[in-house]
């Protein structure tokens, strides 16, 4: 992953570099931009370059983080990306529908039990006109299936809305939004509309495929627990 950040965007003012708290001599983008072997999750000086970019004041934004890296933020939609916002289980089957037969996907993070998939600006507007077609055509809707074959109901933040990104560090105890797939470059790949929808059909029929492979006997003990743990991870 690339963690390069041109001289231009970077936090100096004057010829006295910005110094975070925390971080003694070394400011925070300094030390994202030593992250040349970044993990998944982390930021790199290139990522918080890109996200900055989502906001009216690009050098404000990454001189407001950089005195609190540890903070959330909040950014704008429909310029830089716009954010599917699905719940966390049927997110994380779609990322790996994404990853596994797919393209990938963009940056993603969690929120109070939520999963934000930062995708191409306008996927806000198309996608819900796309799956409200499939629903229509029966691609979506199971007859008489299972619940968690059915699409839950989906955010979709566009031009006018905002959302709120996880800090620019992170650890394994950091509380509130987080990082799944942390960006990493200024121009990073970013899923549209087509391409999430192809997701969530993929993890419906999927769902579907399992629901008819194990179906529960009507003549089952009434009083018994029944766990499916076929998906657990």
């Amino acid at each position: 992953m690339s963690a390069c950040l041109p001289d231009e965007t970077t936090l100096h003012h004057g010829t006295t570099p910005h110094r975070g708290p925390r971080y003694g001599d070394a400011g925070i983008l300094a030390v994202l931009q030593d992250r040349s072997t970044s993990q998944t999750t982390q930021v790199t000086a290139a990522g918080a370059a890109w996200l900055a970019s989502a906001s009216t004041y690009p050098r404000s934004t990454l001189t407001q983080w950089e005195a609190r890296p540890d903070s959330p933020g909040v950014l704008p939609c429909g310029s830089a990306f716009d954010v599917v916002n699905v719940p966390t289980l049927f997110g994380r089957r779609m990322l790996e529908q994404l990853w596994s037969d797919g393209p990938g996907s963009g940056p993603v993070a969690t929120h109070r039990g939520r999963m934000l998939l930062f995708a191409s600006p306008g996927t806000a507007q198309r996608l819900p006109s796309l799956l409200d077609w499939e629903e229509w055509a029966g691609g979506l809707e199971p007859r008489g299936g299972a619940d968690d074959a059915r699409v839950p109901p989906l955010l979709c933040h566009g031009t006018g809305d905002a959302v709120t990104v996880p800090p620019l560090t992170c650890t394994a105890t950091t509380s509130g939004p987080r990082w799944v797939v942390a960006p990493d470059t200024r121009n990073p790949w970013l899923p549209g509309p087509d391409v999430l929808l192809w997701a969530c059909v993929r993890v419906t029929r999927s769902a579907l495929s399992a629901a008819a492979r194990n179906p529960i006997s009507p003549t089952a003990d009434q009083g018994a627990n029944v766990y499916d743990v076929s998906r657990r991870r």
